[in-house]
């Protein structure tokens, strides 16, 4: 493999199932890139059975062991400095990350939420969706920055909200354009399309 080639991380805390949808991405060769590490804060997370099976690093750094939140994210930063990264994808992971940590990889952290961003950001999107009686919600790609699910925005796709969706059927429906959204996404950073002025990301043209 060549010297240059992309690293990415990826960090979780659940079932992994936009993981996946990553290492999907590398096996098809539709992603130029090498998956270095994957990262969770919880042990047991289905995420890590999942990049064990595909021969990729795995690392459970338990909160229990630091004294604070800050020293927790000081040992996050020592492990992707080990490697280094190249961009960092948080998929499903439920810490928020501290200033330090956003500010040592500026520009190199993004995520994904399910709801078209700046509506309803944080927990339980999709139930906030439906109560809210939205015709439309839907999947964000975006920079992580020091607010909620507030970073500059890469990709949206829209999802229709039927009149008998409950929660977990909107949610299903998310997910599905979740896991072809965010390898889109990682696909235009490490081509190098992307430009971001201010709030704004803009796609170059080819």
């Amino acid at each position: 493999m060549p010297l240059n080639i992309f690293k990415l991380a990826v960090l979780v805390s659940g079932r992994g199932s936009n993981l996946q949808a990553i290492i999907d991405s590398i096996e098809r060769k539709e992603l130029n890139v090498r998956l270095s590490i994957v990262i969770s804060s919880t042990k047991d997370a289905p995420a890590l059975k999942r990049a064990e099976k595909h021969g990729i690093e795995t690392v459970f750094i338990d909160p229990a062991t630091y004294p604070n939140k800050k020293a927790y994210d000081k040992a996050l930063i020592d492990k992707l400095e080990e490697i280094p990264i190249d961009l960092i994808c948080l998929a499903g992971y439920m810490r928020i990350l501290g200033e330090e940590f956003i500010q040592t990889f500026s520009g190199k952290i993004i995520n994904i939420h399910p709801s078209l961003l700046p509506a309803f950001p944080g927990l339980n999107a999709q139930k906030q969706a439906v109560e809210y009686g939205v015709k439309f919600s839907g999947c964000t790609v975006h920079f992580v920055d020091e607010g909620i699910d507030s970073g500059p925005i890469i990709l949206q796709t829209a999802v229709p909200v039927y009149d008998y969706d409950k929660e977990g059927s909107l949610s299903q429906r998310i997910l599905e354009q979740e896991h072809h959204l965010y390898p889109k996404a990682i696909k235009l950073i490490v081509e190098n399309k992307l430009s971001l002025n201010g709030r704004t990301v803009a796609h170059k043209k080819s």
